[in-house]
């Protein structure tokens, strides 16, 4: 039983946990204590100076979040040096920002901002010499522009403690303090992988996605045949950006406002998936017939893909050949749905997809997915960018009648939906592998142990016909190195791996609406729950009964694993190694 202890916090005596900090105790009190570079078990520094209380006893004042409570601590949030404190110190941060809050692309959504506001900051008393840097427009992903950091370090900490890249550091001392990659190179010659964890932490736009909105604008203006895509996890998050619950479900509202937008035909990202799951159980079950490369490691992951390019080229061979949904979309939508319904050449269709993804702006890009000089995705858009889109265009998401996906592209079962989760390739992948196995129905869809939130989960799946198969689910790419480092170590006993970049999968992918730090969690079980809602109510949960992919498969591509299907759908990847500034020998 957890030892209690009591402290008195603005003139109320608290009951708190032995080992609580100030800032914990005090927000579990409901006393708002503000914060900038505090994430907890993450980034608890003190280094932003906002927190500061008043402790009796204690000389001058004190950082709340590397404060622990103590009992009989007589605390105050709320007296005249304590404001004074906070407004001199965001003062000063403000005094070395940029005066561009209007036209800033955090302009409302910046915490920033936020705290000026709350602390009542009226002025800039400190002038002097600003940070005047180059933006960083390196790669495709992300976009830094130092200028408007803060030096909370929240990002460096996601990067080293979360992910385990580690491209991100401080770099020199005082004033000339600059968070850049490793020996101040551009973050697109570094070992990124542009998963966007560090775009998603950022109190303002010192890191934020490449803006592709006026380009999808422009060729929707253009009159283009523009068609777009979306992911399973952006349906039970967009909502938050027009003020609905967290993980509200919005699939149909959501179609509608794309069709407001004037795309050409609104596409389920889902229905890939289910595509995906064919291809990707079949490669399972002929590599465990023919004694191939076990175990199967999942490729839906960008960013998880380019870690193991970087990092563990020695498992590459284990990489599924599948490629992503959105890529095997993308290819279907320049080739068979060029050929098929628009009768245009691929050249003349522009293919968008929305994703909760930073990563897969750096994806579409990549060599391996064009054909003949045609890209299969021509534009990536995060969830945030979607939302900015709708809102320049005046659509109030959370008001519109609900409209239904484009067949056949648009038809999808509950195991392409589960996508979103960690865990929901893995399970989606198991209905269908059970069944083509063992010649007979699953009792139970609902595979719970490969489900939730945690870093790393197992499972052990009895199939007949073939015995036990043993099952892993990995999100976050700190928990993915450490996963990797044992398997190389002690060797692997399962025959097949779910990776995935960010942790709880998509669902808290870096392009997602972004949440309060203490918050994350909250907001991630509730998408989580939606997501798994969606599918327990569709009527068809297994992607080999999706009708539209079967009849993909007997008007064009063949059969699953086919040469036709292999060359639209599968893809292969590139050793990239840990100095990828240097020529690989």
């Amino acid at each position: 039983m957890q030892e209690m202890i009591k402290l008195t916090i603005d003139n109320r005596v608290i009951d708190a946990p032995k080992g609580s900090t100030v800032l914990q105790v005090a927000r579990q009190a409901g006393v708002a204590i503000p914060t900038l570079c505090y994430m907890e078990k993450i980034n608890e520094i003190g280094a932003c100076r906002v927190c500061v209380v008043e402790v009796a006893g204690y000389r001058g004042l004190q950082a709340s979040c590397v404060l622990e409570a103590a009992p009989g601590m007589v605390v105050r949030t709320n007296t005249p040096l304590v404001r004074q404190a906070r407004r001199v110190n965001v003062e000063l941060l403000l005094s070395n920002h940029p005066d561009s809050c209007l036209t800033c692309r955090r302009n409302t959504s910046c915490e920033l901002q936020k705290l000026s506001h709350d602390l009542s900051v009226s002025k800039v008393s400190y002038v002097g010499e600003k940070t005047d840097l180059p933006l960083d427009l390196s790669n495709k992903s992300l976009v830094r522009d130092p200028n408007k950091c803060i030096l909370c370090r929240r990002c460096v900490a996601v990067c080293h403690e979360v992910q385990n890249v580690g491209v991100i550091s401080v770099s020199a001392r005082g004033f000339h303090s600059i968070i850049t990659p490793d020996a101040n190179r551009q973050l697109g010659d570094t070992t990124c992988v542009f998963c966007g964890q560090c775009a998603a932490v950022c109190p303002t736009a010192a890191i934020t996605e490449v803006d592709s909105t006026e380009q999808v604008f422009r060729a929707i203006g253009n009159k283009m045949h523009v068609v777009v895509q979306v992911a399973p996890a952006v349906r039970v998050a967009i909502g938050e950006e027009f003020g609905l619950p967290r993980g509200a479900i919005t699939t149909g509202q959501m179609v509608t406002g794309l069709r407001m937008l004037g795309f050409t035909a609104v596409f389920d990202t889902d229905f890939a998936a289910d595509l995906t799951i064919l291809e990707e159980a079949n490669e399972l079950i002929q590599r465990v017939k023919t004694n191939g490369t076990l175990p199967l490691m999942t490729s839906c992951s960008p960013g998880w893909v380019k870690f193991v390019e970087h990092f563990y080229p020695e498992f590459m061979g284990h990489l599924s050949s599948c490629k992503s949904p959105m890529q095997m979309m993308g290819a279907l939508i320049k080739s068979y749905y060029a050929e098929k319904i628009a009768n245009l050449p691929p050249q003349q269709i522009v293919s968008v997809a929305i994703m909760p993804c930073t990563a897969k702006k750096f994806e579409a890009n990549r060599p391996e997915f064009t054909h003949a000089g045609v890209q299969d995705v021509d534009f990536v858009l995060t969830t945030r960018e979607l939302a900015s889109m709708f809102k320049v265009a005046g659509i109030d998401l959370a008001r519109l009648p609900t409209d239904e996906f484009d067949a056949p592209l648009g038809i999808s079962t509950g195991a392409g939906v589960i996508f979103g989760a960690s865990g929901g390739v893995m399970e989606a992948a198991l209905r269908t592998a059970y069944e083509w196995i063992a010649e007979k129905p699953l009792a139970k869809l609902d595979l719970t142990a490969v489900r939730g939130l945690e870093g790393v989960k197992e499972a052990v799946v009895d199939v007949p016909n073939l015995g036990q198969v043993k099952v892993a689910v990995v999100s976050g790419l700190a928990n993915a190195d450490k996963f990797l480092a044992r398997q190389k170590a002690e060797g692997s006993s399962y025959n097949f791996i779910e990776f995935m970049a960010c942790p709880g999968g998509c669902l808290g992918g870096g392009g997602q609406p972004r949440m309060k730090p203490n918050e994350a969690s909250l907001g991630k079980e509730a998408r989580l729950k939606s997501i798994y809602a969606i599918d327990q109510e569709l009527l068809l949960r297994k992607s080999h009964e999706n009708p539209a992919v079967q009849k993909l498969y007997a008007d064009y591509l063949g059969s699953v694993g086919g040469e036709k299907a292999h060359h639209l759908l599968h893809t292969s990847y590139t050793t990239r190694g840990r100095f990828p500034w240097r020529k690989q020998s």
